[in-house]
Order: C-alpha cells, then structure tokens, then sequence
C-alpha cells in the first residue's frame, strides 16, 4: 500500500539560503534577510483520495496511544459523518489544541493521495507527519512548479527500497532518494516520517508500486515547515489574495527589489543585474540606482552598457523627460540647451533655444531652432547678428532668407534699405578701445552701449557654469573680421587645467555678443589684464568670450579666490 503525498506549489532554493535555524531580519543595517518558519499547512486545505465515513458509517480499528497497550488488541469503533468523523482538516489543526483529532481513510484504501496547494512559491524546509495507524509500507513526496501538469519526486519511503522501488537505500548508500528509514510498521501509533531538504535527483522514471496491504490510513498530523520565499531581500509577508491565519506568500521588499518574490529590481534600480541575497555572508546584494539626473522614473539593464563599462554600470534611462536625452538623462534634447545657472536635476534645466528661425543657420529641429546645447548660443547666418540671430551686423543690410548683405558703402548703411548713412562721429581705431561704429550704436539704440557683468558671488553659481577655461590674459590688440570679431591676448597664467591644453603665450579669444551692440559684452581693454572664465566652442575648438562668460580686471586677491573656488567647491 502506497501514500503518495503530493505537495502543490512548492519552491526550493538548495543554495545561498540560511539554514533553517538563522533566518535574519532586515534591521537598519542592509543584509540578507529572510521571513520566520512556520506551517505551510494551517490556513490551508489539504485533500485526499479517500475519508471513512462519507457515505456511510464504517467500523474502523487501530491502536491505542498508551503505550502498554500498544500494538495489543486493537480498539474499534464507527465513522460517519456527522458525530464521529475525521476529515482532512483534522491533520492541519493545531497538535497543541487538539492534540487527539486525526484524518482517516476509507475501509480498505489500497492507495491513498494527500494533496496540499499552495499559491505561489515557498521556501520548503522539512516535512513531519504522525500516524495515528501504523506507518505505510511504502510512500512518495512528490512537488509540482507548474500547478500540477507535473510532477517529481522528493524522497521514497519504503520497508525495501530495492525490492518497492528498484532504488538504493539511503541507510546504506549515502544521498539516495529512497530510505527505509520511517517505514517499519512499529510503533503502531504515532509514528513519525520526517524529510528535511536536500538535493534531489529527480529520478525521471516511474518505478513500479508494489504496496503492502492495511485497512485504513490515519494522520494525526500533517507539518510542511517553510516560509515565504523572497530570496534574501525580505523578511516579512502579506497575503497574496484574501487574508487567512496562514504563511503567506507575498514578500514585503527590501534592498530595491519588487515582485512577489522580491525577484526583481525597483524600477529605477536596474543600473546592475538583480541577484539574489547571499544568506551564506550575508551580503545583501542590493539593486543599485540609476544615475538619470531626477528626470526619469525607471531605468533597464543593457547587457552592452554594462560589459562596455568594465561591469561596472548598465542602467538606461527610460522616456527621459524636462526635455533630457541620453543613457542618464544628462543632454538636452535638440531644440534646447543647457541652462549653466541650474543643477542638472532641475526640472527647467533645458531651455527652448530662442535662436530666429529666418536668421539662424541651424537647421530646424521639431519646428524649433537648433542651438549649441551646452550653452544655448545660435549659428548666424552670414551677416546676421545678435544673441538670437535676428539682425543684420554693422555694416550689411537686408536681413532674410540668406542673411545679410554687406553695404555698398564706404562706411554702415541703413540695415533695411541699404542706404549709406553719413557720419557724424569719428570712428576710432578697432586696435584701441573696442567700443567702435558709434554711428550705428546711436541708430539702433538709445544711450551708449551697456554690459552685465558676472559678479563672483555664490561659489555654487560660478561652479555650475562649468567654465572649460579660466586665464588671466592681457589683451594686446582687436580686429574686425566682417563676420566676427577677433580679440588678441596673451595668456599670463592658467587657473584651471581641463581637458584644453592651454599654455602661456599668445591665443585669439572670440568675442560673440560684439556685433549685437557695436562693442564686446563683458567690455575687454587693449593693455589691460583680465581674469576670463568661459566655454570652448566645441565644433570649432575656439575660445569663446560671451555674457555668460566671468571678466573681471586682474587683481592678485581676485585670483587667490577663484583658485580656492575651483579646487575647494568646484570638486
């Protein structure tokens, strides 16, 4: 006669998990850790092939629990259903509380199935059951992962495992999947079967039953120790359906991790592969964040980026949004730019470029101008000037389609008509002070022309302009190149060391804001010295000079400060 105990859903993870006597909480500090042990079977239904009494009373015999008694004269008495009866519930009670309730078979049951279904997964420790009638001849546990469509063995039981099963006896070969070890007929009651977990073998055959006969089968007790199973990464657990005095076995995560097992990493916590806990060390291997500057809500783990940078970081930023682009979300997209004065995770970080569609040389990009992403400065079409490219420069008329024309005229010309203006002023030499053409300057403007310059204030504010160059330089001589400006200097010394290889000497700064308004904005005398803090023009490798740029006349105390900015809060 065979018991095949079936057990529903059942997960066993043989490695990386604690033994059953150090399950851990979480605590403040991040460690594996893993929910406490119970019964899997209180709260639940167990099933069998067979219950005495059901559909007429029996007369049934067994043994008593005294012990002089035992294995004597057996006692007998009726089942049915009403007064006398021993259901399957009657194992999953407590032993406690009811200590003298037992599930029994039907008279004469050959073969007897005892199933238990779970809902998901769990952690499977060891199973204990107590016979009320003497123990079974033969005996299977069996496991199901796939809601019964198959099934594989844990462990046979049986008085002869070669003569029952064809299998080694682990009495005697060491790690085989059969013992004989609870399958002796004495004590006649209360005998126990007891499997802890263990490598399994899963034997794919079907070895032949061979049972041996008894009236009835009766349970005491049906214990399956285990607990939620949440790899490591939790050590609590909630229901996954309706609440029920039970193990439940839905995990409530740590370490960044989510699902029903914790098998997954948070959303924005894919910047490496998800592992499960180590319970061995204790490492709790969380999920790690990524970097995607406050502008996205989840993030996926590429294979690609995360070899291509030495296993070190894999996480893509997922529908980046404050107009950013890019695996962490750090570019603005095109048709905006970087505004220098916000940090990189402000939500207004990118700002629309503001370039004028018919003087801008870009090209259009979502019916929005391009412009220089890293500073929001636009590409001129020939002639045109002005921060927004909407403007003719001095000297050309006309400003359209194709820019701007230059005068027919010994001097500036009207910039609508094309008509030479006759001057009223001396017009200096360009190589002395900058401030030139002051007949157009009085044209275009009311009053002398006028610069904001950067104040040097808040550290902060001067290191999130991320100024690639930062010089003392004199400034030696100016020209007027037509389309642009050209400022001659020489580089006394080098504050700040970047990527740039800027040596003393002499260099040619750009001044772009100088056409706009008839002079350079932030003003550069020739003879004097400057501190000049600025960016480089990445698509021509100039050394740019603009209203977002620092200048200020040298002074030793100046540049004692903006080194001690640069190398204390600019790190």
């Amino acid at each position: 006669i065979v018991i095949v105990i079936i057990v529903g859903v059942l997960a066993v993870l043989a490695l990386g998990l604690p033994s059953a006597d150090t399950w851990t909480t979480c605590g403040f500090t991040p460690r594996s850790c893993n929910p406490g042990l119970g019964n899997l079977v209180t709260g639940r239904d167990l099933r069998t092939s067979s219950t005495c009494g059901l559909d007429s009373s029996q007369l049934l015999c067994s043994y008593s629990d005294n012990q002089e008694l035992s294995c004597q004269q057996p006692s007998c008495h009726k089942c049915n259903s009403d007064t006398h009866s021993h259901p399957p519930s009657a194992m999953a009670d407590s032993p406690f509380r009811y200590p003298r309730t037992w599930w029994q078979s039907a008279q004469s049951s050959h073969r007897e199935t005892i199933q238990l279904d779970l809902e998901t997964h769990f952690y499977f420790t060891h199973l204990i059951l107590i016979f009320k009638s003497p123990r079974p001849a033969a005996m299977v546990l069996e496991r199901s992962q796939d809601f019964g469509e198959s099934w594989t063995p844990y462990k046979y039981f049986a008085t002869n495992c070669s003569h029952t099963f064809g299998l080694h006896d682990d009495m005697r070969v060491s790690g085989a999947i059969c013992t004989s070890r609870y399958s002796a007929p004495l004590p006649c009651t209360r005998g126990e079967v007891s499997q802890s977990l263990g490598d399994c073998p899963c034997l794919s055959k079907n070895p032949a039953l061979k049972p041996q006969h008894f009236a009835h089968y009766a349970i005491y007790d049906f214990i399956v120790k285990g607990s939620c199973f949440c790899n490591g990464h939790a050590d609590q657990c909630v229901p996954t359906a309706d609440f029920r005095p039970q193990v439940h076995g839905k995990c409530i995560c740590r370490h960044n991790t989510e699902g029903e097992h914790c098998d997954r990493c948070s959303p924005l916590y894919n910047d490496q592969p998800w592992q499960a806990a180590d319970g061995k060390s204790g490492a709790p291997r969380e999920c790690q964040k990524c970097l995607c500057n406050d502008h996205a809500e989840s993030c996926h783990f590429d294979l690609g980026v995360w070899l291509a940078s030495g296993n070190h970081s894999g996480g893509v930023c997922d529908d980046c949004k404050h107009n950013t682009e890019g695996q962490h979300c750090h570019r603005c997209q095109p048709g905006f730019y970087r505004d220098l004065r916000s940090h990189v995770s402000a939500p207004d970080v990118c700002k629309p470029c503001s370039c004028h569609a018919v003087g801008s040389s870009s090209f259009l990009v979502r019916r929005s101008p391009w412009c220089e992403p890293s500073h929001g400065d636009c590409v001129c079409k020939p002639g045109v000037a002005g921060p927004y490219c909407d403007q003719c420069m001095v000297g050309y008329w006309g400003f359209g389609q194709y820019g701007c024309r230059p005068c027919a005229c010994a001097g500036s010309c009207d910039p609508f008509t094309g008509d030479c203006i006759n001057r009223g002023f001396h017009e200096g030499s360009f190589s002395g002070v900058i401030i030139i053409i002051k007949t157009y300057v009085n044209y275009s403007f009311s009053g002398k022309c006028e610069c904001r310059d950067q104040v040097l204030g808040n550290p902060k504010v001067f290191c999130n302009m991320k100024y690639t160059y930062v010089l003392k330089v004199r400034i030696l001589s100016a020209h007027d190149r037509g389309s642009h400006a050209e400022v001659n200097v020489k580089i006394k010394k080098v504050l700040k060391l970047t990527k740039l290889k800027i040596r003393r000497g002499k260099r040619v700064l750009f001044p772009e804001s100088w056409t706009n308004r008839g002079c350079t904005c932030p003003v550069l005398n020739p003879a004097m010295e400057y501190l000049v803090a600025g960016h480089e023009d990445v698509r021509s490798g100039r050394l740019v000079v603009n209203m977002k740029s620092f200048v200020q006349p040298w002074k030793a105390d100046l540049g004692r400060r903006v080194i001690h900015i640069l190398k204390t809060d600019c790190q």
